[in-house]
Protein backbone atom coordinates (compact mmCIF):
# COMPACT_ATOMS: atom_id res chain seq x y z
CA UNK A 1 0.00 0.00 0.00
CA UNK A 2 1.47 3.55 -1.16
CA UNK A 3 2.00 6.30 1.45
CA UNK A 4 3.57 9.22 1.58
CA UNK A 5 6.69 9.50 0.45
CA UNK A 6 10.06 10.32 2.04
CA UNK A 7 9.09 14.12 1.65
CA UNK A 8 5.69 13.40 3.31
CA UNK A 9 4.05 13.99 0.13
CA UNK A 10 0.88 12.47 0.26
CA UNK A 11 -0.28 9.91 -2.82
CA UNK A 12 -2.52 11.33 -6.10
CA UNK A 13 -5.26 9.61 -7.08
CA UNK A 14 -6.67 10.32 -10.31
CA UNK A 15 -10.66 10.00 -10.60
CA UNK A 16 -12.13 6.92 -12.83
CA UNK A 17 -11.69 7.22 -16.49
CA UNK A 18 -15.39 6.95 -18.26
CA UNK A 19 -12.49 5.39 -21.48
CA UNK A 20 -11.92 2.22 -19.26
CA UNK A 21 -14.77 0.62 -19.62
CA UNK A 22 -15.32 1.67 -23.36
CA UNK A 23 -12.18 -0.26 -24.04
CA UNK A 24 -13.20 -3.74 -23.49
CA UNK A 25 -16.14 -2.91 -26.26
CA UNK A 26 -14.82 -0.84 -28.78
CA UNK A 27 -11.44 -0.50 -31.22
CA UNK A 28 -9.30 1.87 -29.27
CA UNK A 29 -9.04 4.50 -31.68
CA UNK A 30 -12.98 5.04 -31.04
CA UNK A 31 -12.12 5.29 -28.40
CA UNK A 32 -9.67 7.88 -28.29
CA UNK A 33 -12.23 9.73 -30.33
CA UNK A 34 -14.15 10.13 -28.16
CA UNK A 35 -12.20 10.68 -25.12
CA UNK A 36 -9.29 12.08 -26.23
CA UNK A 37 -8.62 13.27 -22.19
CA UNK A 38 -8.17 9.32 -21.12
CA UNK A 39 -4.21 8.93 -20.18
CA UNK A 40 -5.07 5.04 -20.70
CA UNK A 41 -6.39 4.89 -24.42
CA UNK A 42 -3.57 6.90 -25.90
CA UNK A 43 -1.50 4.21 -23.50
CA UNK A 44 -3.35 1.22 -25.14
CA UNK A 45 -2.48 2.54 -28.64
CA UNK A 46 1.13 3.22 -27.74
CA UNK A 47 1.76 -0.24 -26.06
CA UNK A 48 -0.05 -1.91 -29.64
CA UNK A 49 2.15 0.48 -31.57
CA UNK A 50 5.19 -0.77 -29.37
CA UNK A 51 4.21 -4.66 -30.49
CA UNK A 52 3.98 -3.57 -34.12
CA UNK A 53 7.61 -2.07 -34.24
CA UNK A 54 5.66 1.19 -35.03
CA UNK A 55 7.86 2.71 -33.28
CA UNK A 56 7.09 6.60 -33.81
CA UNK A 57 3.43 5.86 -33.60
CA UNK A 58 3.86 4.74 -30.41
CA UNK A 59 6.68 7.65 -29.24
CA UNK A 60 3.52 9.88 -30.47
CA UNK A 61 0.49 7.73 -28.72
CA UNK A 62 2.73 7.65 -25.27
CA UNK A 63 3.60 11.65 -25.71
CA UNK A 64 -0.38 12.57 -25.88
CA UNK A 65 -1.04 9.98 -23.08
CA UNK A 66 1.54 11.40 -20.65
CA UNK A 67 0.86 15.01 -21.36
CA UNK A 68 -2.87 14.35 -20.43
CA UNK A 69 -2.12 12.16 -17.79
CA UNK A 70 -0.18 15.46 -16.54
CA UNK A 71 -3.10 17.16 -16.77
CA UNK A 72 -5.11 15.31 -15.43
CA UNK A 73 -2.59 14.85 -12.18
CA UNK A 74 -2.72 18.63 -11.83
CA UNK A 75 -6.57 18.89 -11.71
CA UNK A 76 -6.41 16.39 -9.10
CA UNK A 77 -3.30 18.28 -6.59
CA UNK A 78 -0.52 16.96 -8.01
CA UNK A 79 2.37 19.80 -7.95
CA UNK A 80 5.18 18.02 -9.83
CA UNK A 81 6.43 15.44 -7.42
CA UNK A 82 5.11 12.85 -5.12
CA UNK A 83 3.72 8.92 -5.72
CA UNK A 84 1.10 7.98 -8.08
CA UNK A 85 0.35 4.81 -7.10
CA UNK A 86 -0.09 1.84 -9.60
CA UNK A 87 -2.46 0.21 -6.48
CA UNK A 88 -4.99 2.88 -7.82
CA UNK A 89 -6.25 1.31 -10.65
CA UNK A 90 -7.12 5.22 -12.37
CA UNK A 91 -3.55 6.13 -12.15
CA UNK A 92 -2.55 2.99 -14.46
CA UNK A 93 -3.02 4.85 -17.55
CA UNK A 94 -0.39 7.72 -16.87
CA UNK A 95 1.91 5.08 -15.67
CA UNK A 96 1.64 2.67 -18.85
CA UNK A 97 1.51 5.95 -20.60
CA UNK A 98 4.94 7.09 -19.25
CA UNK A 99 6.34 3.54 -19.44
CA UNK A 100 5.43 3.30 -23.54
CA UNK A 101 6.94 6.84 -23.64
CA UNK A 102 10.41 5.49 -22.12
CA UNK A 103 10.32 2.69 -24.37
CA UNK A 104 9.88 4.63 -27.66
CA UNK A 105 12.07 6.99 -26.64
CA UNK A 106 14.56 4.08 -26.61
CA UNK A 107 14.17 2.30 -29.49
CA UNK A 108 13.92 5.68 -31.46
CA UNK A 109 17.11 6.87 -30.28
CA UNK A 110 16.12 9.42 -27.32
CA UNK A 111 18.60 8.86 -24.85
CA UNK A 112 17.74 11.66 -22.43
CA UNK A 113 14.27 11.52 -22.91
CA UNK A 114 14.14 7.31 -21.99
CA UNK A 115 16.08 7.98 -19.06
CA UNK A 116 13.40 11.10 -18.19
CA UNK A 117 10.79 9.29 -18.28
CA UNK A 118 12.30 5.93 -16.78
CA UNK A 119 13.42 8.04 -13.39
CA UNK A 120 9.74 9.75 -13.33
CA UNK A 121 8.29 6.44 -13.60
CA UNK A 122 10.86 5.17 -10.66
CA UNK A 123 10.13 7.92 -8.44
CA UNK A 124 5.88 7.72 -9.47
CA UNK A 125 5.50 3.98 -8.58
CA UNK A 126 8.37 1.44 -8.08
CA UNK A 127 5.38 -1.31 -8.38
CA UNK A 128 4.62 0.26 -12.25
CA UNK A 129 8.12 0.68 -13.14
CA UNK A 130 8.52 -3.44 -11.84
CA UNK A 131 5.20 -4.13 -13.22
CA UNK A 132 5.73 -1.90 -17.22
CA UNK A 133 9.26 -3.63 -17.19
CA UNK A 134 11.45 -0.34 -16.28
Amino acid sequence: MSGPDLLGIPPTHLPEDPAAARLTEQDPRTVAAAYPASSLVWAVLAEAALEEGEDVAAYAYARTGYHRGLDALRRSGWRGQGPVPWEHEPNRGFLRALAALAHAAGRIGEVEEQVRCTEFLRASSAQAARELGL
